[in-house]
C-alpha cells in the first residue's frame, strides 16, 4: 500500500517517514485506515479527508496492498457542525475541552468566551469521556491522548505560546465572529450575570466603589468581575489573537 501524506501531516510522521514523498506500508495483517495512519504517527483528528482512487473514504475502510492513499490535512475553516465522510455526526456548536498541557489556552478561550472544560487533575480517560459525552473539541499536545478512538473531533495544538495557540485555533475553526469577550469567568467557566453595585458594595475596594458602577457575578464561584484597567489589556489581547 501506498500512502501519500500532505501539508503539514508530514511533520507528525515517526521520525524514520519524515522526508519521504511516499511511504511504502506492507500490510501484515487486516488493519482499518485509521490504524494504519496511526501507526505511522499522525493522529486521526489532524485528517480532513482521506482519498483513495479519486474517492473519500472513511477512516474504518480497510487498507488494501494495491491501494495508493492520499492523506489530506484539516482545512480552515473546519465546520464541525457540518457532517462529513470522517465525521458523519457533527457537534451541535463550539465548545471545548482542553488538556492540562495546554492549560494556559483553556483561560484564553474563555476570556474571548467560548464554553471550555479544564479541570487540572483529571485523567485522561476521564477528559475523553467527558469531550465526547459533552461534544466537546478535545484540544491537546498529546498525540496518544487524541489517537484514542473515542475522540472524533480533536486537534494538536502546534504552537507554544498561549496567545499563538489561541490564534491558531482561531484560525482553523474560523470562530472570529463567535467571540463573545469576557462574557465567562475566567476561574470556572460559567456565564457571568450583571449584578446591581449595592448587592455587593461591601466587597468592593474604596477606589471601586467610586470609579466603577456596572459589574457582574459568577454564579458558581462567586467571583466579582468590573471593567477595570485589566478590561483594555485583556480585550487587545483578544485583537492580537484575532478577534
Amino acid at each position: 500500500m501506498i500512502i501519500n501524506f500532505r501539508g503539514t501531516l508530514k511533520e507528525l510522521l515517526r521520525p524514520q517517514f519524515r522526508g519521504l514523498g511516499s511511504i511504502a506500508y506492507e500490510l501484515t495483517r487486516r488493519a482499518s485506515v485509521k490504524d494504519i495512519i496511526e501507526a505511522l504517527g499522525v493522529p486521526h483528528t489532524e485528517v480532513g479527508r482521506l482519498i483513495v482512487a479519486g474517492r473519500e473514504i472513511s477512516f474504518a475502510a480497510p487498507g488494501a496492498g494495491d491501494e495508493t492513499l492520499e492523506v489530506y490535512p484539516l482545512s480552515p475553516p473546519v465546520d464541525v457542525t457540518t457532517p462529513t465522510v470522517l465525521r458523519p455526526i457533527p457537534l451541535p456548536g463550539i465548545t471545548f475541552a482542553v488538556d492540562m498541557n495546554v492549560g494556559k489556552l483553556a483561560t484564553l478561550l474563555r476570556m474571548a468566551g467560548f464554553d471550555t472544560l479544564y479541570r487540572n487533575e483529571i485523567a485522561d480517560p476521564d477528559l475523553v469521556a467527558v469531550a465526547v459525552r459533552e461534544k466537546r473539541i478535545l484540544l491537546s499536545k498529546d498525540t496518544d491522548l487524541l489517537k484514542r478512538k473515542e475522540v472524533v473531533f480533536g486537534y494538536l495544538v502546534r504552537e507554544i505560546q498561549p496567545e499563538k495557540q489561541l490564534t491558531e485555533i482561531v484560525h482553523l475553526f474560523g470562530i472570529r465572529e463567535q467571540f463573545k469577550p469576557l462574557s465567562r469567568c475566567l476561574r470556572c467557566n460559567a456565564l457571568l450575570q450583571p449584578v446591581e453595585k449595592r448587592q455587593i458594595l461591601n466587597r468592593l475596594e474604596p477606589l471601586t466603589q467610586t470609579y466603577y458602577h456596572a459589574f457582574h457575578r459568577c454564579p458558581c464561584c462567586d467571583r466579582i468581575y468590573w471593567p477595570g484597567t485589566h478590561r483594555a489589556k485583556m480585550l487587545l489581547l483578544l485583537t492580537r489573537c484575532g478577534a
